[in-house]
């Protein structure tokens, strides 16, 4: 923690608890939200929709998780983290409680979209890690972003194998309920994560002084390289929510057994763990840029791979595997070029800025994949255009300039 935040927190919050806490409440919030490629196909069955419903709602859902993201972290910089994650983690039970009766399309963009996308603003580990920024100190801060992010992968890795099977045994609206339950453990955790209001001055690497959120807004909007970070994270959710909600029915269609999406998606999530805490370790030893843009062009070329080899349960879990070293990775550089730019007073909210156009990249990747499958027939459209966003956002990375914004007087780097 920073030295006014030790003198002031109470003797049992040490950042290890703080770092514990943190990691359990980005399980909890990811794993739910990354099982929902399977519920596409009994859902869409038993309601007789076309995937391209389905679609749409875990679409709205990335969009509204995106749209909420600045707007949760605006409140948490200026009010408290605490108040944020129990507000999401609240909004999440009734969201996946509710789509058990949500029978008409509409109600299921609703719950399972505007809701759960509201919820994960709240709840999901861009509130934790922006708690992290503020909480543990400067030395550790890289590593407990990736401690961060490498919990949500956790959480995908435990729930994916299970969800399959949970929706087989008990049937998909049980599961749901089960999900649902699961998110109350948010609420005690969150008290380990509280943060004081905003007060002036606490810019780490930038210069100190009085700023309000909107001067902060003015100020990130007016740095080319914020706006670049900004641009290149569209791809990262483009791919991400494209291949969660469709790799399961991708592999099904290819006459895979369902076990063989749920395992995938789990190697995802397990890799990932060792990824993320990687990417965290390196983006102190190596420049964030050339991270980013190594970890775009490793995902095309994996997809390339994937492509071109037969699809079978061993290319389909090797692909898993190794995208799953590049899935979340490049969070901890992301969120840390934010902290390095701008100090941590607004990190928050301001990397939820980049989240939201990681989630509008999401929502093209959920729902193109429902809708052009029905045109075609075929994943294969979306699958090379992911292949061109990766290589285009390796280019737009590059020229970021890795040092703080001077405020009145020059800033080191």
């Amino acid at each position: 923690m920073s030295t006014a935040s030790l003198s002031s927190a109470p003797a049992w919050r040490t950042p290890l608890l703080i770092a514990l806490s943190g990691a359990a409440i980005s399980f909890l919030g990811f794993g739910p939200r990354s099982v929902f490629g399977f519920f596409l196909q009994p859902i869409s069955n038993e309601f007789g929709w076309g995937r391209g419903v389905f679609a749409l709602t875990f679409a709205l859902q990335q969009l509204f998780w995106g749209i909420g993201q600045p707007f949760a972290g605006a409140i948490a910089d200026r009010f408290g983290t605490t108040r944020v994650l129990i507000g999401g983690a609240l909004l999440y039970m009734a969201g996946l409680a509710l789509m058990t009766v949500s029978s008409d399309p509409i109600l299921m963009h609703i719950t399972g979209g505007v809701m759960i996308g509201f919820a994960l603003a709240g709840c999901s580990f861009n509130v934790v890690l922006g708690a992290f920024a503020k909480l543990l100190p400067p030395e550790k801060r890289g590593l407990g972003l990736g401690l961060g992010t490498a919990a949500g992968s956790f959480g995908q890795f435990v729930c994916s194998p299970f969800a399959p099977m949970l929706v087989n045994a008990i049937g998909w609206k049980a599961t749901l309920i089960v999900l649902a339950a699961s998110t109350i453990v948010i609420i005690p955790l969150a008290f380990a994560l509280w943060t004081a209001p905003a007060a002036p001055g606490a810019h780490a690497g930038a210069a100190d002084g009085p700023q309000s959120l909107g001067g902060a807004l003015k100020e990130a909007f007016a740095q080319p390289s914020y706006v670049l970070l900004v641009l290149g994270f569209f791809t990262c959710g483009f791919q991400l929510a494209f291949i969660t909600g469709h790799l399961p029915q991708f592999l099904a269609d290819r006459g895979l057994d369902p076990w063989v999406g749920g395992v995938a998606l789990g190697a995802i999530g397990l890799t990932n763990i060792f990824g993320s805490l990687a990417s965290g370790w390196l983006m102190s030893r190596w420049p964030r840029r050339y991270m980013l843009a190594v970890i775009y062009t490793l995902r095309s070329i994996a997809i390339i791979v994937f492509m071109l080899l037969p699809v079978t349960p061993t290319t389909a879990i090797v692909f898993g595997l190794s995208m799953g070293f590049l899935w979340l990775s490049t969070v901890p550089p992301t969120s840390g070029l934010v902290a390095l730019m701008f100090g941590v007073r607004y990190m928050t909210m301001l990397y939820g800025f980049a989240f939201f156009s990681h989630q509008v990249g999401g929502f093209f990747g959920a729902w193109l994949g429902g809708v052009l499958y029905e045109r075609f027939n075929s994943y294969d459209i979306v699958w090379w255009l992911s292949v061109a966003l990766g290589f285009a956002s390796a280019a737009i990375n590059l020229p970021i300039r890795e040092k703080a914004v001077a405020r009145g007087a020059p800033a080191a780097a």
